[in-house]
């Protein structure tokens, strides 16, 4: 370990300490009576740690003889996972505590996954990947079957473990493979052994990584427990998995297939591609007989990962800003769309229906038009900032030559369009008056008009966002 090591990792330090100390304390005091104040504290610390990070400027290091890399690439997906993280955490405390489920473990669990997502996008070696997809993936388990008295929670729990557990055995072999034929671990040893050519068997051994992370990031056809874990898990949950996570797993993704098999892009946009056209398809043509407004998310989750893998799948510095950009924009609506989706009660319980929605707009006219600017940009209707996210990786996949997926992506997003439109219809011209309760948290309504006037102000130069997407994208690929 060199001096300079620790420094490098100090944001990662920090949140790891932090928990590690948290648990400390409320094993030996009142914990569950903490647990409110210890959500605000956790946010507050992510969102801290988020600007530190933000203000670290343009350098790169590299910790731990290239197994931790700290770039502007790194750094933009850390932001981003942070502040997600932060914000529906903040969102959660109110459902959660209401429904007995606050626990004092809760925050810390969400603060320890963050730690292994920010892991993951550092990560310069297959076992640094490994070390932080399973501290992330340990977490996770534990948070989806939190409801330990619904049958569906724990259902969603065990799915996700026994899946999750394949998806990594998949990836180790794949690991394993690689290791074998490049005879390190390293990503920059492993371009060094594929420069301009690889062997089959490395080839099999990427097949078999961008399969396991296929399944991090739900895409098809590894998206079998998508559905079942967002409907069953609480909804806080729910919302954590939509956003964080697949910041980080595409982040994951992107690092694997640049730093380690740059050299070879032919090879793995084949399959990049497949993965993109499978996910938006499946995503936007299954969502459309959904009942179940999580599931619903769930599918069209799917087909978001779809597009953002369009953008990978060019192999370029563009392609790669492109799909920053859009998991950027992905990540901000469906924060407010969960927001919007945790607010949907009657006389105090959870409500999920898309039923439920029908003639919203007479009871509550503010939150329907803050979720119709949000299923708008969801769906990709233009000047809203969601159409410039699908309009960035369609350009990249243009600009890549691959003009047959870029028309693909764009009758998936027709397709898909039509069950956003079709909430939008329910709320305003639905056939039975809306049962929801009106208002609701003050706090929930203030995210979710947030994301709304995000979509609509953003058009402007989108905060920023493009230029620092740039930057990033051009320490991966060079």
């Amino acid at each position: 370990m060199q001096p300079g090591d620790l420094s490098i990792i100090f944001p990662e330090i920090v949140l790891a300490v932090f928990s590690l100390i948290a648990l400390l304390v409320g094993a030996y005091g009142g914990k569950d009576k903490t647990a409110p104040m210890m959500v605000w504290v956790t946010s507050a610390l992510m969102v801290a740690v988020a600007a530190w990070i933000g203000m670290q400027g343009g350098g790169r290091g590299v910790a731990f003889g290239g197994m931790f890399i700290d770039d502007a690439f790194a750094r933009f997906a850390k932001v981003t996972i942070l502040l997600s993280a932060a914000a529906i955490l903040l969102m959660s405390e109110g459902y959660m505590a209401r429904r007995g489920l606050l626990r004092f473990e809760y925050p810390l669990l969400i603060a320890l996954a963050a730690v292994g997502m920010m892991m993951m996008v550092s990560s310069g070696d297959l076992i640094a990947l490994y070390m932080g997809l399973e501290l992330q993936s340990l977490a996770l388990y534990v948070v989806a079957s939190l409801r330990r008295d619904s049958v569906k929670s724990t259902e969603a729990g065990l799915k996700y473990f026994v899946l999750g557990a394949l998806s990594s055995g998949l990836l180790l072999y794949g690991a394993s493979l690689v290791y074998g034929f490049a005879g390190t671990t390293l990503f920059s040893g492993i371009i060094e052994a594929t420069d301009g050519s690889a062997p089959i068997g490395m080839l099999i051994g990427l097949s078999f990584i961008a399969a396991g992370l296929a399944f991090k990031v739900s895409a098809a056809p590894f998206h079998m427990w998508t559905p079942d874990v967002y409907e069953g898990s609480p909804t806080p949950i729910t919302a954590f998995f939509a956003t964080a996570p697949k910041m980080a797993a595409m982040g994951l993704f992107a690092r694997v297939v640049h730093d380690a098999f740059g050299g070879i892009v032919g090879d793995w946009q084949q399959i990049l591609a497949f993965l993109s056209v499978l996910s938006m398809y499946i995503g936007a043509i299954a969502a459309i007989g959904q009942t179940n407004i999580k599931r619903l998310m769930a599918y069209s989750s799917i087909a978001h990962m779809g597009f953002a893998l369009m953008g990978l799948a060019a192999g370029t510095a563009f392609g790669v800003q492109a799909m920053l950009v859009y998991m950027a924009i992905y990540v901000t609506m469906n924060v407010g769309t969960f927001a919007f989706i945790l607010s949907m009660e009657k006389d105090g319980a959870q409500v999920v229906t898309i039923s439920s929605l029908s003639q919203y707009s007479r009871r509550d006219p503010l939150k329907a038009l803050a979720m119709l600017l949000l299923l708008f940009s969801l769906a990709g209707v233009p000047p809203l900032v969601g159409f410039f996210g699908k309009y960035y990786v369609l350009l990249a996949a243009v600009d890549a030559g691959l003009s047959w997926l870029a028309v693909a992506g764009v009758i998936a997003s027709v397709i898909g369009a039509f069950y956003y439109l079709r909430i939008v219809y329910l709320m305003y011209f639905g056939a039975d008056e809306s049962e929801l309760d009106k208002g609701g948290s003050p706090l929930l309504s203030g995210f979710l008009i947030a994301s709304a006037a995000v979509m609509v102000l953003g058009v402007v130069n989108l905060f920023g966002v493009e230029g620092v997407a740039e930057a990033a994208a051009a320490t991966l690929v060079n």
